[in-house]
């Protein structure tokens, strides 16, 4: 792939901004890495502009105000009514009212903001990233990193290239329970581990009807919100919350939930990318608008050992009594954990003892003050770019499979697919006029 640039960015961005993109060649051209340091450290503060301010970027906005180094300088929403409840509640926080703004691409113009939050809906992560990545702001982004493969290369090299701290919202990363069950993991104790399965079965993910096209909402910027993906008449069943049921937006439970599950797995785990993947699920469940599997298992066929992924939505029967978990399969016992503790249950004659850990904390201000951190070391986060695609990807393979109907070989090299056309050409998602991914 070619350089990112800027210049490159502008170009495939939507023209009507041409005074916008003078100012920010002009800033990508000042902030460099040495100057942006001297910037924070200058004012012992960081300031924050938040893009996407719906539940998950009303929780993080409230989580970096948490931290009196923090300021909220800014915040955007195509939503005008969700951008006010998120103004008001820094304003309550902070006594200061952020300035509010539609379009993420004045968040990144801003000289006043260190650090951007990436909080949208999964389509529309990865070019804010890039683009606060160019002209030399940190980003903290929600999970999964991207829709797709491409993007996520696109966003790893636009953080190497520029020197960016980014951290990719999986807080699990930052839990010390989920770090003592890695440790024990990886101490050899449970012997050779041969299968590790991870399951998301949520009887709170509910069947969302089939509303029919309406009128867009009072104070939307529908065409905003749907950016790349295809241009499609509103509906409120495809709108905020449920953009994860549908393939333009997002993957489905296996990049939402499979992301935070997948990623304890693969870290205790430690693999090269898998060998083979395969997939089969469907909508067995719900008679609704969704498109995405209500219900879905995804093989994963690495080198020393299988990984199983198993979702099933608004579903009453739980695995192992919980409803989410990983379990690690050794010869000499297993181990289970979930989002707030972890067990050994040992097998026989294994000489291992039985072991419970609970912790009930939210793990949340621990992995966005990490990142708070390294924005001013500038060290790499615990969930730095690169894991957070790794992750990812291993998440959309698994869809990959599913709706090439076949089994997928990767090349982690290449980042293509052996053999299976339809699944290699999933790697990156065609952009609709005028956006385009800087490759």
């Amino acid at each position: 792939m070619n350089d990112l640039s800027r210049r490159g960015f502008i170009k495939a961005s939507m023209g009507s901004l041409a005074a916008l993109s003078m100012a920010r060649k002009a800033t990508a051209a000042s902030m460099n890495s040495a100057v942006y340091r001297s910037v924070v450290g200058a004012n012992d503060r960081i300031r924050l502009g938040a893009i996407g301010t719906g539940g998950m970027g009303k929780g993080d906005i409230m989580t970096f105000l948490k931290f009196d180094d923090v300021d909220c300088v800014a915040v955007c929403d195509v939503d005008s009514s969700r951008m006010a409840e998120a103004a008001k509640m820094v304003e309550d926080a902070r006594g200061k009212r952020p300035d509010e703004v539609k379009d993420w691409r004045h968040i990144i113009d801003r000289k006043d903001v260190d650090a951007v939050l990436v909080a949208t809906p999964d389509h529309w992560h990865a070019l804010p990233t890039i683009a606060a990545c160019e002209v030399g702001k940190d980003v903290y982004c929600e999970k999964p990193l991207a829709t797709s493969i491409g993007e996520g290369r696109a966003m790893v090299k636009a953080a190497l290239a520029h020197k960016r701290v980014v951290q990719m919202g999986t807080q699990w990363r930052s839990a010390p329970h989920m770090a003592a069950a890695v440790e024990y993991i990886q101490s050899g104790k449970l012997g050779k581990i041969r299968l590790v399965r991870c399951w998301a079965y949520l009887e709170w993910i509910k069947n969302i009807g089939n509303p029919a096209d309406a009128p867009v909402p009072e104070g939307v910027d529908y065409d905003m919100w749907l950016g790349p993906a295809p241009k499609r008449t509103f509906n409120p069943g495809r709108f905020h919350f449920n953009f994860r049921w549908f393939w333009d937006y997002a993957g489905g439970l296996m990049t939402d939930w499979g992301v935070h599950l997948l990623n304890i797995a693969l870290w205790a785990m430690d693999p090269p990318a898998p060998l083979r993947v395969t997939s089969a699920g469907g909508k067995y469940v719900w008679d609704d608008l969704s498109e995405t599997p209500d219900t879905q298992h995804t093989l994963y066929q690495f080198p020393d050992f299988t990984l199983i992924w198993e979702h099933e939505a608004e579903a009453r029967a739980q695995l192992d009594g919980r409803e989410h978990g990983v379990c690690f399969h050794g010869q000499n016992g297993s181990l289970t954990l979930w989002s707030n503790g972890w067990e050994v249950l040992p097998g026989k004659d294994s000489g291992l003892e039985p072991e419970k850990h609970e912790d009930n904390n939210d793990s949340r201000p621990a992995h966005v003050r990490n990142f708070l951190d390294c924005m001013r070391s500038r060290q790499k986060p615990v969930e730095d770019v690169e894991t957070g695609h790794y992750v990812s990807s291993i998440a959309h393979l698994g869809n990959m499979a599913l709706l090439s109907k076949d089994v997928v070989e990767w090349n982690p090299k290449l980042e293509r697919v052996w053999g299976n056309p339809a699944a290699n050409r999933m790697v990156t998602k065609p952009y609709r006029a005028p956006w385009k991914l800087p490759v």
